[in-house]
């Protein structure tokens, strides 16, 4: 089977490096890839939203199946015009159409989506720049802190919690001046959940499901969740706080009536929904969807899956999840995040990466690239978010000392990690 990656992050490289383990994997792809991708696919140089340039790969790679890997094709709808090419009926495609990626495309849509199908989360109204004097208002009367979030797409930044009835209602005055461009024309000003977060990633046909191990990310930049938030510095799976009876409630009112909800409004979802949650003494509350999967989660989430990944991509395009077993490993695994000097605001490129091939005598110790590419054969720094330091084990202690220790062998100018990922689990588990 020859199958295409979209994207060029740490996710796809994991994805890659999933998939090319399959004896099902005849020739592996990725566009636009990126170092790490290298070393299992053949890169392919197209932007992930040159929709006509993906077609015409398809067919001269004679594609088999196709990964949409981030949100910003899916919700410009590179599957939408895949389907539209008569040529490429056979094509098999992971990931939801434009109407489906709404669910991370929009927040005001999918909280009308979840308070139209009873799943529970934060209340919350939303506002544009024609109502902004009700939406000041009402923030005269909200609880703090407050949450206020771009409607559509902002790179991760747009959500802004605000501490002070002032800073509330100047970030609403800024959102809907253009702060975010067109991703802030609508605001959704929502209740502050006081809890745990964590995510459960759901892979579906449409009607069947699997529910994938679930992780819990750490966003912000310094240790002691200090600091800006970021694309995100660490990753763990399993999360000792989410047990069987938690999960239970997370399948039955959330993951059911969510794909209950998109059958109703006729929406036919193939592909990964990212669930971000609270764990709010301990219930479930969603705070959001992402039609996709999760980074770095995705760097912790695919190691623990012993099921080949291939026969469940397949089973998910063919509306056949339900054929299928899959198994996941007891292990713990966590990645650490190295990132550059100054992330997420300003940070520099270029710099060569040392030492990675050190990494290759360490026991199920794997370093998947998110921000790398090659100059002149040596791997240097191409973004914010450098390397993800995966590390499985027995026990969520070794798992993290094995990936501190990895994370501090790999050199370039300005590394930064945080030293505490999945220190708090240890505390929560004791």
């Amino acid at each position: 089977m020859n199958i295409l990656i979209l994207g060029a992050g740490g996710r796809e490289h994991a994805f890659a490096w999933k998939l090319a383990q399959s004896p099902l994997c005849d020739h592996l792809f990725a566009a636009p890839g990126n170092t790490g991708t290298a070393q299992v696919a053949t890169n392919l140089p197209i932007a992930i939203t040159d929709f006509a340039a993906i077609a015409t790969a398809t067919r001269t790679h004679n594609i088999d199946l196709v990964l949409v890997g981030p949100e910003e094709p899916l919700v410009k709808g590179v599957v939408d015009f895949l389907r539209q090419q008569p040529d490429l009926a056979h094509l098999r495609i992971v990931g939801p159409d434009a109407a489906g990626a709404q669910l991370e495309g929009s927040k005001d849509f999918s909280k009308r989506f979840m308070n139209a199908h009873g799943i529970p989360t934060a209340a919350s109204q939303t506002f544009t720049a024609d109502n902004v004097a009700e939406g000041l208002t009402y923030l005269e009367t909200h609880s703090l802190p407050v949450v206020l979030k771009a409607d559509g797409l902002a790179a991760g930044k747009g959500v802004i919690i605000a501490d002070t009835i002032d800073e509330a209602k100047t970030t609403l005055t800024d959102m809907l001046d253009g702060r975010f461009g067109q991703a802030g024309h609508r605001v959704v000003i929502e209740q502050f959940l006081r809890g745990i977060e964590l995510s459960v990633f759901v892979l579906t046909d449409g009607v069947n499901y699997k529910i994938l191990p679930e992780a819990k990310d750490y966003k912000r930049i310094g240790e002691g969740d200090t600091g800006p938030n970021t694309g995100g510095m660490g990753a763990v799976s399993p999360v000792v706080f989410a047990t069987d009876a938690f999960l239970k409630k997370v399948e039955e009112r959330v993951v059911k009536p969510t794909l209950a909800g998109l059958q109703q409004e006729g929406i036919g979802y193939k592909g990964f929904i990212f669930i971000g949650l609270m764990n709010v003494k301990s219930e479930p509350v969603v705070i959001e969807y992402n039609a996709r999967m999760g980074d770095p989660e995705t760097e912790v989430v695919l190691p623990r899956i012993q099921t080949d990944l291939i026969e469940l991509l397949v089973a998910a395009a063919d509306g056949e999840l339900d054929k299928v077993t899959m198994q996941v490993a007891t292990q713990t695994a966590v990645t650490t995040v190295l990132v550059a000097n100054g992330y997420p605001d300003a940070y520099t490129k270029g710099h060569p990466i040392t030492d990675l091939d050190r990494l290759a005598g360490l026991d199920e110790v794997t370093a998947f690239h998110a921000g790398t590419a090659d100059n002149n054969g040596a791997t240097v720094t191409n973004g914010g978010r450098v390397l993800a330091i995966t590390a499985m084990a027995n026990s969520l202690e070794n798992a993290i000392r094995k990936s501190q220790e990895a994370a501090r062998m790999v050199q370039f100018d300005g590394k930064y990690f945080r030293k505490d990922i999945g220190l708090d689990l240890i505390r929560y588990q004791d």
